[in-house]
Parts: C-alpha cells; sequence; structure tokens
C-alpha cells in the first residue's frame, strides 16, 4: 500500500509535505512496516477512505482512527494514511478528467495543513486530518485562490435560495465555497478567476449535479468586520459578494476562536497579548479586547 523508502520522498513533494518532516516520514516508515497491528490499521483506514469514493455527503471518522495509532507514529500516522490512499485519489480524478495540476494543487492541501501544524504547535504533525477527507475522496477542489467542495443545500441555506426566487431548494447539489490559508491575497481578481473556474470545471466534470449556487460558512463573512476594515479592503469586498444566508432574526453563531485560529494560528493565545501588525489582527485583536464577539457569517451566491 506504500511507497518503498526511496520513493516516499517524492510522494511527499507531491503532496506539498514540508521539506523539514521528510525525513522524519521516512525513517517512521520503517517503524510503521514492521508493526502489524499499525499497518492492520492503516489497511482499514485507507479503505474507510476511498470506500464509495465521489459520494457526496459520506462522513469518513479518520480522526477516530488515527488516534489509535501508536503514539510513536501518531503526529504522522495520517500522513501515511493519505499516501497510501494516493493512486485511489489520483485514479478516481483522472476517470473525471481532473486536469493533472487541479489534482496537485488540490491534494497540496495536505502539505499546507502540516505547515500550519508546525506553526501552531512547533513540531510535525496534521493539524486536522478529518478535513483532509474531503480531498482524498474527490469531493473539494482547489480552483485558483479558492477551494470548491461538491455539497447539497441544507435548510437554512436552502430556504434563503429559495426565497430570493432562484430554482433551488434544500437537498440540491450547491458548492461550498472554502478560503485556504498560505495563499497571498483574497483580492477581487483572484476571486473573480476562482468563480470562473468553478463555473467551468464542476460543469464538466460533474455534469449531473446542477450547482447553480456557490455557499460560504466562514467567519470571514461576520458583517462586524465592516466596521473595522477599510470598504475597499479585499475582505469586505469579497463579503459583499455574497447574499444573506441565515433567517432574518436568528441569533448568531459566537465564533470568537476562529479569527484567532486563523489570523494568529492558535486559538488558545491570551486576547490580551494578540499583536497589533496588520489592519485585520487589529480588527479581530481590539473588537474582543473591547468586550465584543466575533460569529460565524453565512452567505450564498449565483452561479
Amino acid at each position: 500500500m506504500l511507497p518503498d523508502a526511496d520513493a516516499l520522498p517524492e510522494n511527499l513533494l507531491d503532496l506539498a509535505v514540508p521539506h523539514e518532516d521528510i525525513n522524519d516520514l521516512v525513517a517512521l516508515r520503517r517503524t510503521l512496516a514492521a508493526d502489524a497491528r499499525a499497518m492492520g490499521l492503516l489497511e482499514e483506514c485507507v479503505e474507510d477512505l476511498v470506500r464509495d469514493i465521489g459520494e457526496v455527503g459520506v462522513e469518513v471518522p479518520l480522526a477516530e482512527r488515527v488516534a489509535e495509532a501508536p503514539a510513536a507514529l501518531g503526529p504522522y500516522f495520517a500522513v501515511f494514511v493519505f499516501v497510501a490512499a494516493l493512486p485511489r485519489t489520483r485514479a478516481y480524478h483522472r476517470e473525471r478528467g481532473v486536469p493533472a495540476d487541479v489534482s496537485r494543487r488540490t491534494l497540496a492541501d495536505l502539505g499546507r495543513n502540516m505547515a500550519f501544524h508546525r506553526r501552531r504547535r512547533g513540531r510535525g504533525g496534521v493539524e486536522a486530518p478529518q478535513w483532509l477527507t474531503r480531498h482524498f475522496r474527490g469531493g473539494l477542489y482547489q480552483l485558483g485562490r479558492l477551494q470548491f467542495e461538491r455539497a447539497r443545500l441544507g435548510q437554512r441555506s436552502g430556504r434563503a435560495v429559495a426565497a430570493a426566487g432562484l430554482d433551488a431548494a434544500p437537498g440540491d447539489p450547491c458548492l461550498d465555497l472554502h478560503i485556504p490559508d498560505f495563499h497571498g491575497s483574497l483580492s477581487p481578481a483572484a476571486c473573480d478567476r476562482s468563480l470562473r473556474l468553478a463555473r467551468e470545471f464542476f460543469a464538466r466534470r460533474f455534469p449531473r449535479e446542477r450547482h447553480r449556487v456557490a455557499v460560504c460558512h466562514s467567519w470571514l463573512l461576520d458583517p462586524q468586520l465592516k466596521r473595522h476594515l477599510d470598504p475597499d479592503s479585499n475582505i469586505v469586498r469579497f463579503q459583499e459578494r455574497f447574499e444573506p444566508g441565515r433567517d432574518p432574526g436568528e441569533e448568531p453563531e459566537p465564533a470568537d476562536t476562529e479569527p484567532v485560529r486563523f489570523v494568529f494560528a492558535d486559538p488558545d493565545l491570551p486576547v490580551a497579548g494578540l499583536p497589533r501588525r496588520t489592519s485585520l489582527e487589529r480588527a479581530v485583536g481590539d473588537h474582543l479586547r473591547a468586550g465584543g464577539h466575533w460569529h460565524m457569517g453565512h452567505g450564498w451566491l449565483r452561479l
């Protein structure tokens, strides 16, 4: 299931695994291969991950299974699962005609995830293996600046879209839009390009799923940000693309840790000491220090 020790580094580089992690992973491959129980767990995890690959809405509890790995392999065990699943994922991409560059950039999110883990914790590992199941199951794709995930409209978003007069309802296909870190500016031009790529990509690769709308659930859509940022800022202009995606009068969802996690890399940092180097850092920290709260925002846009 795993490439040998000589081929493993090339696979890791293809997945954008940080260079400082590669030697440790090659050394741990021997530890893994010598442990029959760990190899059995690896096989089970891979089979769970790729079973019914391409199906929308299937949740694979990978994070729970990865936690069962021996302590010596724990921080990196998820990496071996994704490497072992890589041939199946690439085969699915080829069946769908996914261009090689889209496939490569999509699966490189493993390396981004590991970079975030090291930035936050100061050591190697995978920050959110559950998140990456979307990529390796053929559900999520990186298209330019943004990521798009095949999904179905929930009750809240479906009602909002239907109220706007679109021919869509809860349960209909949609695209979940995600904003990855470590990818430069969220400029209007970059977002325009991503949306154009998404329209073309999903119409061609998944023609039976008519994606009329894209939805976004993110603290970046919290309207309070407009009070702290310049009207011409990229985040404010990103917000203005979306129609409200929740019912009027509905209580907002608290999400104080989300901006701290993504802006400062650690959701547990004391609010009092948050840096103020950029306009976004000042917005997030000053709002919390003044006793305010951040919320998850919900929006949708026409495709």
